[in-house]
């Protein structure tokens, strides 16, 4: 159970890892006792980490939304801290849930077993070693990170792991270029977007409705929490990523609020709005491989909120939480 609210946090997208960890975590934990609107709940909540710590894809889509101004690299050191203690926050609250309800006790793995997960999983988590490595050792450029990131995850999962078969290539292939297209479309049209907002002078008047409500970096901060929160329960996490951030970074910088920091609050609070109706995408994802309802889910999910919640406000009232690894690695 502990184990998968950290499994949630490897690929950098809420959905994808709802989808692909959910659908083994779910049926493993409804075989060992948990009942199953816990376990999609715990499944669901998780994800959001992904959205935080490197390598975060959506950490990339907020750089390029600020038109590059803000490094990668950055972005990728500040949603350590945040997503770490998400993290811890989440096994906490399962314990008191596991203690009060008295679910199962998971079973002790031996010594012997442990050593040949750990072997058989360093494979794949070679992967993060460089893509974090290479940029932070000054090795690789963020892009060429990934590129060679990809080359080894394909060798690894045809000539190690062997999950696909080659026939399955061109398929896999096809799917992936599905995504990226839909990726460079929503960044096209949001820089599109961008540019008519500029002309428009957007950010201009956005700050100035602010500064007209209040002159307080923190009070700016509880209105752009909730404005975020609300936008994300109706739209989805990247068209927000690309459409907002070109027009309240402005306004953060304006009030003196660092534009990494902000960003580290934008990704949670979104991720939040994926888990909340009538949009809800990883929610509704997690109802479909769990076979539960959304009404079965919502009625038990409350407590993860509050820990959410609170995990974002700590987030964004303490700035160091993000700003600690990218000072200290001279970002």
């Amino acid at each position: 159970m502990l184990a998968t609210t950290f499994l949630s946090g490897i690929s950098g997208s809420a959905v994808a890892d709802t989808s692909a960890i959910g659908s083994v975590m779910i049926p493993q934990m409804e075989k060992n006792g948990y009942p199953r609107v816990f376990a999609t709940n715990l499944t669901i909540t998780s994800s959001v980490q992904a959205l935080l710590v490197p390598p975060s894809h959506n950490a990339v889509l907020y750089s390029l939304a600020t038109g590059g101004t803000i490094s990668i690299s950055a972005l990728f050191m500040a949603g350590v801290f945040p997503g770490l203690l998400l993290g811890f926050s989440l096994i906490i609250l399962c314990l008191v849930i596991a203690y009060r309800n008295d679910h199962p006790r998971g079973q002790v793995v031996p010594a012997r077993d442990a050593i040949k997960i750990t072997i058989d999983a360093a494979w794949g988590l070679i992967t993060l070693v460089i893509i974090l490595g290479g940029i932070l050792g000054g090795i690789f450029t963020a892009i060429e990170a990934g590129a060679v990131a990809c080359i080894w995850a394909f060798f690894v999962t045809m000539f190690i792991y062997r999950d696909y078969k080659w026939s399955e290539l061109p398929l896999l292939v096809y799917k992936t270029l599905q995504t990226v297209a839909m990726v460079l479309t929503l960044v096209a049209t949001a820089s599109c977007f961008g540019y008519v907002a500029a002309l428009m002078q957007m950010p201009a008047k956005m700050t100035e409705f602010f500064v007209a409500i209040s002159s307080n970096k923190y009070v700016l901060l509880m209105w752009l929490n909730i404005m975020l929160l609300v936008l994300g329960t109706a739209l989805d996490l990247a068209p927000l990523l690309l459409i907002c951030t070109p027009i309240l970074l402005p306004v953060v910088k304006s009030f003196g609020i660092d534009p990494v920091h902000f960003g580290i609050v934008m990704l949670l609070n979104l991720g939040i709005g994926l888990l909340t109706p009538p949009v809800g995408t990883t929610l509704f994802v997690g109802c479909a491989i769990g076979k539960v309802s959304v009404d079965e889910v919502m009625r038990g999910i409350w407590p993860f909120y509050y820990v959410m919640f609170t995990v974002l406000m700590i987030v964004t009232y303490v700035p160091w939480l993000s700003l600690a690894l990218p000072r200290a690695f001279g970002f």
